[in-house]
């Protein structure tokens, strides 16, 4: 049988805002032009621009714990119950996910170019875990139906509260996964370059993929709620206008 514990709730949900004006981020590749840009700039420190490459442990990567030979940087690991409650308002019983535990591994880890085989050049990325922004994949889902034995049943009845299922997932943030990161970028001992939370407040962000898709993405989205918007002001004008004509219509056969 499954074992359910009451625990705190955690909400695990994050929103990020990017300006309008992202385009006009600077963005780069973790290769030498980079590191040219950088030793160059004042106080060796770009204040924010977006950074792509491919994701490179630092060190021994994450196992995943329940897929074999997935490996990672991130590993969150997130398990709820599910319950059944009895509405007596209702007369029925009505499901509810409570008592969510979540666990959040991470190591150490850099950008590196795409098809560089000896990373020579790398970008460090400090404090993943305070960036927002959807980067992690879904490797794993298992719901898990609880036993239920005729005792159980009656106290459930009784107490108009009963456990369904178990649910666990894990996602991760895969070796070799393209990702592009928002942030400021300084520069130490004159070769290693950190990519680090704005100290001026600006989004610190991570993205899945590279830049240019981030932009396309964008731009769709953008494309599609400018479509919506002008469909629904010529649904809204037509519907108007039909009141005022059946109105008028009215008026003169009174």
């Amino acid at each position: 049988s499954l074992e359910f514990k009451k625990v705190k709730r955690q909400d695990d949900c994050c929103e990020f805002d990017l300006s309008s004006t992202f385009q006009e981020i600077p963005n780069f590749q973790a290769d030498h032009h980079l590191l040219r840009i950088l030793n160059a700039s004042s106080n060796k420190r770009l204040h924010y621009v977006a950074v792509e490459g491919l994701v490179q442990a630092i060190g021994e990567p994450i196992s995943s714990q329940f897929v074999p030979r997935r490996h990672g940087v991130i590993q969150k690991i997130t398990v709820h119950e599910h319950w059944k409650y009895w509405n007596s308002a209702l007369k029925t019983w009505v499901s509810k996910k409570v008592n969510k535990q979540q666990t959040t591994n991470t190591v150490p880890f850099s950008l590196v170019q795409p098809g560089a085989y000896i990373s020579e050049v790398s970008v460090r990325v400090d404090s993943p875990l305070e960036a927002s922004g959807d980067y992690l994949e879904q490797v794993h889902k298992r719901l898990r139906q609880a036993k239920e034995g005729l005792m159980d049943a009656v106290v459930g009845e009784l107490s108009g509260e009963k456990p369904v299922a178990l649910e666990e997932r894990e996602e991760l943030l895969h070796v070799g996964s393209a990702l592009t990161a928002f942030g400021e970028l300084v520069l130490e001992q004159d070769k290693i370059m950190r990519l680090q939370p704005p100290k001026d407040g600006r989004s610190y962000v991570l993205i899945p993929g590279d830049y240019k898709s981030f932009i396309q993405r964008r731009e769709n989205s953008a494309n599609m709620w400018k479509g919506l918007t002008a469909l629904f002001g010529i649904t809204g004008f037509a519907l108007v206008a039909g009141f005022i004509h059946g109105a008028a219509n009215q008026d003169k056969k009174n």
